[in-house]
């Protein structure tokens, strides 16, 4: 079963440490994989590994499907035959701790545009041949999204709804035009996505055998600037122009007293649901092949969602729109049996999110900073929790444990300290405990938590730009007295795997 006690740690792969200015899915991560082993644990869980585009967030993607080209490994291209050492030689100076994403991209892509001309000129036949077979199982993504990126490309990287209308418009006969055009930098593209996928795939295939299954993350809506929404702009709500009529948002919350505009484009559910919901399974299965459980982004957004008119410079003057509901779920569990996936039910839930999650056997999300600021009936104290359901310490998107301790108020934080009989000293193993203690089905923290880091190691603080996805995790951090500590706590507990 996929649901069964365990417990994991939540580590993005560009926190992972290397001296390539931005963690990757090369030695490092299998160095990672072996650390969870070592401790006990048998989940990792990442955001979505999409190409990143404004803002480096890994929930504005230039594709819901392609992955993340940043994230190539440079050491088994050399392993591959794709890169010469000396094409290291110019490496630069990288911050260990923190992702500088204005010298790691420009490093990156060039070292990748080499790696392609190797694979132009000498590549083996057996290479030619996998690269070939990945162009045809997954061509119902990869040639838009190549596409897309090598136009887009050509226009400096500017967003396709400025391109000329018959681009912009997916005209058939520009498009032939263009393909021939610009064939040598669609096949580039088409390259660095084998390349991830083929990487990925090795480092997801040995975490497998290691016992270790891995929690993708989809993100319920998709970016603008997206080749989804160019090639089927039918699926959403666009004007003439390109430009979305309607967009995605919270309303105020937790996180922002003007709540969060996302900015995404909407759904037109009506013609997902004359499809059967085609491409929301193609998008399914192509991540079931890259990860073993989703947890899905804004599972409230399924039942209704916060629609804010385009123009809007805040959220605050959306309205709840009915979402899809049972009958996208019903039509998922139809064509793929048992869904392995966790409920993102974070934020203003209402009976009837609840219910939908319920109705298809779900867990939701319980977070622990949230929950010592409204007494015993609050449902993320550990007490109130269901089995189904799985305890996080925090998320990427909030505070570290030591840093919501540090500052929250007097109030919350005596509480804190009578529910769980501490006194404080050490309260991101408080918090950890408490979590892995619970009856929740599994068990995760942020690997900042386990480290005991304050706000500086914070991944993401909403609705801003500037700041956010660059922490790392320094080199030698992870070392045996974290593996015996972490392995103790999953013995006492019953989360282990050995």
């Amino acid at each position: 079963m996929i649901f069964e006690r365990a417990s994991g740690i939540l580590l993005h792969p560009t926190c992972l440490p290397g001296p390539y200015g931005i963690g990757d899915i090369g030695p490092e991560a299998y160095h990672w994989v072996d650390f969870l082993t070592q401790a006990g644990c048998s989940l990792w869980q990442i955001l979505p590994l999409g190409p990143t585009g404004y803002g480096d967030s890994p929930y504005q993607c230039f594709s819901a499907f392609a992955g993340n080209p940043y994230l190539i490994n440079p050491d088994l291209l050399l392993t591959d035959g794709l890169l010469h050492p000396d094409d290291l030689a110019d490496r630069p100076n990288f911050n260990n701790g923190s992702v500088e994403y204005g010298m790691v991209i420009p490093w990156k892509l060039n070292l990748l545009n080499q790696a392609f001309r190797f694979f132009q000129d000498s590549s083996s036949p057996t290479l030619k041949t996998e690269f070939e077979a990945f162009k045809f199982t997954e061509s119902s993504w990869l040639d838009d999204f190549a596409l897309f990126m090598a136009i887009k490309e050509s226009h400096g990287g500017a967003p396709w709804p400025t391109w000329k209308p018959a681009l912009r418009q997916h005209q058939p006969q520009a498009l032939r035009k263009v393909r021939q055009v610009y064939d040598e930098a669609i096949q580039r593209q088409i390259f660095r996505q084998f390349i991830f996928w083929r990487q990925w795939n090795a480092l997801h295939d040995y975490a497998n055998k290691r016992g270790i299954k891995i929690i993708g993350d989809i993100s319920i809506f998709v970016a603008h600037d997206s080749a989804e929404v160019w090639a089927k702009s039918e699926l959403f709500y666009m004007d003439k122009e390109g430009n979305p009529t309607v967009v995605a948002g919270v309303p105020p919350d937790y996180f922002s007293a003007k709540g969060q505009l996302w900015g995404n484009p909407l759904y037109r559910w009506d013609i997902h649901a004359k499809t059967t919901y085609a491409w929301w399974l193609e998008r399914i299965r192509s991540m079931l092949k890259m990860v073993d459980i989703i947890r899905l982004d804004h599972f409230r957004g399924f039942d209704a969602y916060w629609e804010v008119p385009a123009g809007e410079t805040t959220a605050v003057n959306g309205h709840w729109v009915p979402g899809p509901g049972s009958d996208f779920f019903g039509a998922i569990q139809k064509a793929l049996g048992s869904l392995p996936i966790i409920a993102e039910d974070l934020g203003i839930i209402t009976p009837s999110v609840n219910k939908l999650r319920e109705q298809f056997d779900l867990p939701g999300m319980k977070v622990l900073v949230f929950a010592f600021n409204s007494g015993p009936t609050n449902p993320y104290l550990p007490h109130n929790y269901e089995l189904r359901c799985v305890a996080y310490t925090g998320t990427h998107d909030n505070d570290t444990t030591r840093g919501w301790y540090e500052q929250t108020g007097e109030d919350e934080r005596k509480f804190t300290n009578r529910y769980l009989n501490i006194d404080g000293r050490d309260i991101s193993w408080d918090l950890l405990r408490a979590a892995w203690s619970s009856v929740a089905v599994f068990a995760i923290a942020p690997l900042q938590d386990i480290l005991g880091l304050g706000n500086d190691a914070r991944m993401n603080y909403p609705s801003s730009l500037g700041n956010n996805w660059k922490w790392r995790l320094t080199p030698n951090t992870l070392t045996n007295d974290l593996i015996s500590r972490l392995a103790e706590i999953n013995y006492l507990y019953r989360r282990t795997r050995i």
